[in-house]
């Protein structure tokens, strides 16, 4: 219901907001409804493993149409041997109603080991499907930032064919008036052409961005938008040192929370395997009512304990052990890597974010001369003391530098988003 409201309100008003898209790619995405289908089957592979530990209760019926012929077998002598021998083609009905339950009391933890080995899989599941979270919305953040982006250079290549398409205007009247060579009319005409191409390139790529983010989303409609001129603001403690912003990551990464718990995992079968080498204890009862007729049926009980010790299973055990010590190193050793690449991640968004501002700041004031050297060489052809080629070198200048500005800022944008999915942060 949610995410129909968000899409109606885009297609309203033609504006999707970063908040928007995020909560559509949460909502939409399958690589999201995966990992949580796979948490949910993990939690249900758990309950099924705790199932042994609680009493088990079954009801069974039979009718069966048979004979009565005695058979004589060694160790069996009937009650009148003279009713031993015949046989008859006479049938009777034969019900069998019964009742049992059994309950395991005790096999070494074997059971409760590999219940809690399941729930720590299905933990670490749950777990997984945070860090798609994460990595959904790292996604979804890049190709915002990046639609918005070239929205933005659509816009700059927009001012620069009006530009372009003004300074024609102007050098046609000073060719007409004579005070310029048509040579400057040619000019200023591959440049006004040079724009629109330029225009249609960007275009081109804001269409292909706003794409690639309906993808990101989740989406499969032909829905059309625009993206809002939206930024990350600054991320808290982007500017601590590493050694602070990394504990807060190790604490928070749910791949190494995830890692954690398949350790474990891998801990507990192996301590269930061993739980083999002994036996296990198990009660039952049950209850039986059988007779030729419904209303003349004879019931009976019993009770039982039984112990079942498995003394040789073919090196069955000793193997289950080796993996599961073999599984505990590998993934101890996969949490160790994934350490140190947070921490390179870390560093990465860190210097990132410091590098974007420098250059956001820098482009913005190469920007303020860029125009003010469009200005002066305008006036100076205007006067006729400059040249079409000062003129057009300023324009591109210009051009640049707007460029610059749009790249910086996307750049901080997307710094930021990759720093808080190496924090861990929602």
């Amino acid at each position: 219901m949610t995410s129909l409201v968000l899409l109606t309100a885009a297609a309203t008003f033609r504006m999707l907001t970063l908040q928007q898209a995020l909560q559509l790619a949460l909502e939409r995405h399958p690589d999201l409804a995966q990992a949580q289908a796979q948490a949910q089957a993990a939690a249900a592979r758990a309950d099924q493993a705790r199932a042994p530990l609680l009493p088990q209760l079954s009801g069974n019926a039979s009718y069966q149409r048979t004979t009565g012929n005695f058979a004589l077998r060694p160790g069996v002598v009937p009650g009148d041997l003279r009713g031993a021998g015949g046989n008859s083609l006479a049938t009777f009905n034969f019900f069998n109603f019964g009742l049992s339950a059994s309950q395991l009391v005790w096999d070494f933890r074997q059971t409760s080991d590999r219940w809690q080995a399941a729930r720590a899989n299905a933990q670490a599941a749950a777990l997984a499907t945070r860090t798609t979270r994460q990595q959904l919305s790292l996604a979804l953040r890049a190709a915002f930032f990046a639609a918005r982006a070239q929205r933005a250079l659509v816009q700059v290549a927009r001012e620069q064919l009006t530009n372009q398409q003004r300074h024609l205007r102007q050098v046609e009247g000073f060719v007409e008036v004579g005070t310029r060579p048509p040579i400057d009319r040619a000019q200023a005409r591959s440049e006004v052409a040079q724009a629109r191409l330029q225009l249609i390139e960007a275009e081109n790529a804001y269409a292909v961005a706003k794409a690639q983010l309906k993808q990101a989303m989740g989406l499969e409609d032909e829905r059309d938008f625009e993206v809002a001129d939206e930024t990350l603001p600054p991320v808290g403690g982007e500017e601590r040192a590493l050694a602070e912003l990394l504990d807060e990551a190790l604490g928070r990464r749910p791949e190494l929370a995830g890692l954690e718990q398949e350790r474990r995992s891998a801990e507990l079968s192996g301590r269930a395997a061993r739980g083999r080498y002994w036996p296990a204890l198990t009660v039952s009862t049950s209850l039986t009512d059988a007779g030729t007729q419904l209303d003349a049926l004879a019931w009976n009980w019993n009770a039982q304990a039984g112990v079942s010790w498995p003394l040789y299973e073919g090196g069955l055990v000793p193997a289950q052990r080796r993996e599961a010590q073999a599984s505990v190193a590998a993934l101890s050793a996969q949490r160790t890597a994934l350490r140190q690449q947070v921490r390179v991640a870390l560093e990465q968004a860190r210097l990132g974010v410091r590098a974007a501002k420098a250059s956001l700041e820098a482009a913005r004031e190469a920007l303020e001369f860029a125009q003010q050297r469009l200005g002066l060489a305008e006036g100076r052809y205007e006067t006729g003391a400059g040249s079409i080629l000062e003129l057009g070198d300023a324009q591109v200048a210009l051009t640049q530098a707007a460029s610059q500005v749009v790249q910086a800022d996307h750049a901080l944008a997307l710094a930021r988003a990759q720093l808080l999915q190496a924090l861990g942060r929602e």
